[in-house]
């Protein structure tokens, strides 16, 4: 493993060096990425110098009893350990992952030619409604966590400014999002969360900090 990596140019060693940290504080490398600029998914280098050096970064991380997969489904390169703790997930934080995935899956179901899938943050909200997963409104700092911590670990890409949250934010359901849940129908993960009571139609599910109950 060492004589593969003295083997290389600086700038390819530069390159393994950033990769590494990468996956390390955001897990997951996707295949192709959204740029703003273009309105497309051009391909992430990142991905490609992964896929280059592919058997010398699963030795690598293999010393520290973590394993590098390569999810060719869903063309996504990620970490995973069964030693170590990642970051604690906020409950709001996971009620949008479980609603992305049924929002993903229900596009999927009828696209066939993409991987990628849109939503917006009014969707994501109705649904919170729907399930009966939140009551009250949600203090604005918290859904601004939650949009970067999503954001974080490329789950979404937002399309839109956030800085006055709307109902018609935009964003990019990456295919992560299959990778976070185990292979249970997620509507029955969906039903363990809620909390069986009706809430009223039409209430607003934003809110300002001072008005949300802890």
């Amino acid at each position: 493993m060492l004589a593969y990596y003295i083997g290389l140019a600086d700038e390819e060693k530069s390159r393994i060096t950033e990769i590494i940290k990468k996956l390390l504080s955001q897990t997951y490398i996707l295949e192709r990425k959204y740029d703003k600029k273009t309105d497309r998914h051009l391909v992430n280098e990142d991905y490609r110098i992964c896929e280059r050096h592919i058997e010398f970064l699963k030795d690598y991380f293999s010393a520290a009893d973590i394993d590098l997969v390569e999810n060719r489904q869903y063309s996504i390169i990620y970490i995973k350990t069964p030693t170590l703790q990642g970051e604690k997930i906020s409950q709001l934080s996971t009620y949008f992952i479980l609603l992305l995935k049924v929002i993903y899956d229900e596009q999927m179901s009828t696209i066939s030619n993409s991987i990628h899938v849109y939503t917006t943050l009014g969707t994501i909200s109705e649904k919170l409604q729907l399930f009966r997963l939140w009551k009250g409104k949600i203090a604005i700092t918290e859904m601004r966590k939650t949009i970067a911590f999503l954001k974080r670990y490329q789950i979404v890409e937002v399309l839109d400014d956030i800085t006055d949250l709307d109902a018609d934010i935009r964003f990019i359901i990456n295919p992560i999002v299959n990778l976070l849940l185990d292979g249970r129908d997620i509507l029955e993960v969906i039903k363990q969360y809620q909390d069986g009571e009706e809430e009223d139609d039409g209430q607003q599910i934003f809110g300002n900090d001072e008005n949300v109950p802890e």
